[in-house]
């Protein structure tokens, strides 16, 4: 084996084929049809490129402007979320001012609330288990979480996570002590939450940066736990 560590782009093994000749499974060889061109859009996409078109001669769109949200959604994903949690682990000032003042603190570290929602923080503690759902759509963080999994859009989490929260957190590997108080929080249109999962032990003096590769997605709704150290 090569001792090559560099893993960007194709490893080249060196082998070239003879002509443009391919092998099916059972090794016969058959020809290769080369390039195709490019297929017409389809009457959706040509219809939907028609409108941007219009908006944008009418002034109603900016050139850019679906680009530039395009490119805005694709920066909301769950690292922003991790690194609030990790912070506050880090820093007890912090925590505070994001339990007491959380639309303000989550904005002032970056970060919008869609539909400029109210945002409320809550932790996790030994005593008190929070987890979120939203009973009658998906209504979720996405500036703090990325966009929401499919499992937290369904019938059944919407319902199961009402009716026996025990047992979704069970299934996502959690599992709580009995005495453990579960509080299942509803998100709306208006309302977003954020969950501050408890703080795996043996992280004592750990950077912001290492304790945020230790929170993962769910432990931010409240369905798991933080990631333990030394595990994926």
């Amino acid at each position: 084996m090569s001792d090559n560590k560099d893993h960007g782009g194709f490893f080249d093994t060196g082998w070239r084929p003879s002509g443009d000749v391919h092998r099916d499974e059972d090794g016969r060889p058959h020809e290769h049809p080369g390039l195709q061109e490019d297929v017409g859009l389809g009457v959706r996409a040509s219809r939907a490129l028609a409108m941007h078109e219009l908006l944008v001669e009418k002034g109603v769109l900016g050139e850019n402007e679906v680009e530039e949200a395009i490119e805005a959604w694709s920066e909301r994903v769950p690292s922003n979320g991790a690194t609030l949690v990790a912070k506050a682990w880090a820093d007890p000032e912090f925590k505070k001012r994001l339990l007491e003042h959380p639309k303000e603190t989550v904005i002032e570290s970056g970060f919008v609330p869609e539909h400029n929602a109210d945002v409320i923080v809550l932790e996790n503690t030994e005593d008190v288990q929070h987890m979120v759902v939203c009973t009658l759509c998906s209504c979720y963080p996405t500036a703090l979480l990325g966009p929401p999994p499919d499992w937290y859009k369904s019938f059944s989490y919407r319902s199961r996570a009402v009716t026996e929260p025990r047992k979704v957190m069970s299934e996502f590997g959690l599992e709580l002590e009995e005495e453990t108080e579960v509080r299942v929080v509803d998100s709306n249109s208006e309302l977003r939450f954020l969950v501050i999962p408890r703080r795996p032990e043996g992280t004592e003096g750990w950077s912001v940066e290492q304790l945020a590769d230790l929170v993962n997605r769910n432990s931010m709704i409240g369905v798991a736990a933080a990631t333990e150290p030394g595990t994926d």
